[in-house]
């Protein structure tokens, strides 16, 4: 009979990390174990979340781990994050690439100066759920890879592809000669239609909630297109708003 592993109960043991970042939540931990690309470096979780964790993971675990008290791990997230009881210290992934995309099925999107890491991490959990082939970043004004991102992204992270581009608009045009179609999406463009894009690749360009889709990158758009809405809001936050045309993309596919 196995016994539980036990806790860890050196107060005196440093957390502090240099390089890189802890993600949390089971989800994230799960994906990022099993991502072959992401580096990582040091495994910490309680008893009972790291066997829920190995439990699903299709090899032995290879990185060095540490069971410990919530505490620990409320000391090393933040006590307002929904760790799950397990965290992984790792370093950032390398950027993909346009061919990496093209490679795979599915539309892409595009987030032109999307900031907040939450609405990042949620698009990259919608667009993993809905087929999407990869997540074009602009480098500048895009947010690292955080814990708080990738818990949103429930995995997400370490599951699409995503490019960290400096230059959108170059960046569009070449997906635009490899024969994508891309569609802008903004309050004042025609209504969003699925089924016109049974016969076309789409490239989904988003922009940042206020702001939109700057003007250089809407004038490299085929089509701008919104949502269609009844009530008396007019806008929805761009994670919202990106995972209603994924599906509206994608459902006439299945």
């Amino acid at each position: 009979m196995n016994r539980r592993p036990r806790p860890n109960t050196n107060n005196n043991t440093n957390y502090n990390i240099k390089g890189g970042f802890w993600l949390y939540g089971q989800h994230a931990v799960q994906a990022a174990l099993l991502n072959r690309k992401r580096q990582k470096m040091r495994l910490v979780a309680t008893s009972d979340a790291y066997e829920t964790v190995t439990s699903k993971l299709e090899m032995p675990l290879k990185t060095g781990h540490e069971i410990v008290e919530r505490p620990v791990l409320d000391q090393i997230c933040g006590k307002e994050a929904v760790h799950q009881g397990i965290a992984l210290h790792v370093m950032p992934l390398g950027s993909a690439s346009i061919e990496d995309m093209l490679e795979r099925e599915g539309p892409i999107l595009m987030l032109d100066q999307v900031t907040d890491p939450r609405n990042i991490g949620a698009i990259l959990r919608s667009a993993v759920a809905f087929g999407a082939a990869g997540v074009i970043l602009q480098d500048r004004h895009s947010p690292d890879e955080s814990g708080v991102m990738a818990k949103a992204a429930s995995g997400g992270l370490d599951t699409i592809p995503i490019m960290r581009a400096v230059n959108l608009s170059r960046e569009l045009t070449k997906l635009k000669e490899a024969g994508l179609w891309a569609v802008g999406l903004d309050a004042h463009g025609n209504l969003l239609n699925g089924a016109d894009f049974v016969k076309r690749r789409v490239v989904l360009v988003l922009g940042a909630e206020g702001a939109g889709i700057r003007q250089l990158t809407k004038k490299n758009c085929d089509e701008i297109a919104s949502l269609r809405m009844t009530g008396d809001i007019d806008s929805l936050n761009v994670s919202v708003a990106g995972a209603i045309a994924l599906y509206e993309i994608t459902r006439h596919f299945f």
